[in-house]
């Protein structure tokens, strides 16, 4: 009996040793990317304005990374908040657990070095060696050229300081665990020059991450198929929004839209004043920031309208706002 004991004992032992060596090859192994380069970007005036329009327009950075005023449209950000960080990416949204948005002021990253925020933004590793969940989207972000990831770098360093003091983040097993498998090495990649519209656009959306909120998601995984076909839900105090088609398909996506109405669609938040906003806001909001996207350039919009018409057509009308309780 003693004997028959032991011998439990001693193969709990061994199988209790083996899962804790394999745990700590996993935690070794992952996130399995590149230390972080040696780099130093330099702030030149050239770099400083195309991060500035790369970051507030194109890849909107800023917007994620600070405090939006939901009482209006699209939840414009608010002033002096740039930067700060603090959005909480919650199970209302359908996340596993709660993710915080960091302070990307000097305040929240000046301990970084340029190569610690280059790894981060393409590989999604953070200072300390954590993988970041890729509601930050380096997978795309990791397809920017090089260029235009140091404008973006030397731009966020100039961001007034603002304290801010962000929770860690907390993920639900075993994403915990999975979030470590997602970041990935970083490969240089050119920009397509921007005459060519259809492959720039390609660059721009990419950029934008349009296909993260209009495609419908089951755990992280974009439904095939249903590629930039919407239907992607928010949840909103008064109610449910959901992302819309930008497929070509001509009765529920944009195939019957001219390059005029595209680029109009973002332009009118352009010249958006409040009371117009408050009104808008009032039928129902939306989390895609339009007022940001706004300021993206006509060139620019036309490119991306360009692409996307190169997109497969895909019928799926998406049923744009339910009010709460219906």
């Amino acid at each position: 009996m003693r004997r028959g004991l032991k011998f439990i004992g001693w193969v709990v032992g061994v199988v209790a040793g083996v899962l804790i060596l394999l745990v700590a090859y996993f935690f070794w192994k992952y996130p399995d990317v590149d230390r972080p380069p040696v780099m130093k970007v330099e702030a030149s005036p050239e770099r400083l304005a195309r991060g500035k329009y790369l970051a507030n327009h194109v890849t909107v950075c800023i917007d994620c990374h600070s405090e939006r005023n939901w009482t209006l449209y699209s939840g414009p950000i608010i002033p002096g908040t740039e930067g700060k960080g603090g959005f909480r990416f919650g199970k209302e949204f359908g996340f596993p657990g709660s993710i915080y948005a960091k302070n990307i002021t000097p305040s929240g990253i000046g301990s970084m070095t340029d190569g610690e925020l280059f790894r981060a933004i393409t590989s999604g590793v953070r200072k300390n060696g954590q993988a970041m969940f890729p509601i930050m989207p380096y997978p795309s972000f990791n397809k920017l050229s090089d260029e235009d990831l140091y404008s973006i770098i030397a731009y966020i360093r100039t961001l007034k300081p603002v304290e801010s003091t962000i929770p860690e983040t907390e993920l639900d097993f075993p994403v915990n665990f999975i979030v470590r498998t997602i970041p990935t090495r970083h490969s240089p990649v050119q920009a397509p020059d921007p005459s060519n519209l259809y492959e720039y656009g390609k660059y721009l959306v990419n950029a934008a991450a349009c296909s993260d909120c209009h495609s419908q998601q089951v755990k992280g995984e974009v439904v095939k198929g249903l590629e930039f076909a919407g239907g992607m839900e928010f949840p909103f105090p008064e109610g449910i929004v959901r992302s819309a088609n930008i497929t070509p398909d001509e009765d529920t996506g944009i195939g019957s839209w001219t390059l005029d109405n595209f680029v109009e669609r973002f332009k009118h938040y352009a010249a958006a004043d409040t009371a117009t906003l408050e009104a808008e806001a009032s039928l129902h909001n939306s989390f895609m920031p339009w007022v940001m996207f706004s300021g993206m350039t006509d060139q620019d919009l036309t490119a991306i309208y360009k692409h996307l018409r190169t997109l497969p057509p895909v019928k799926n009308k998406v049923e744009k706002f339910t009010a709460k309780g219906e």
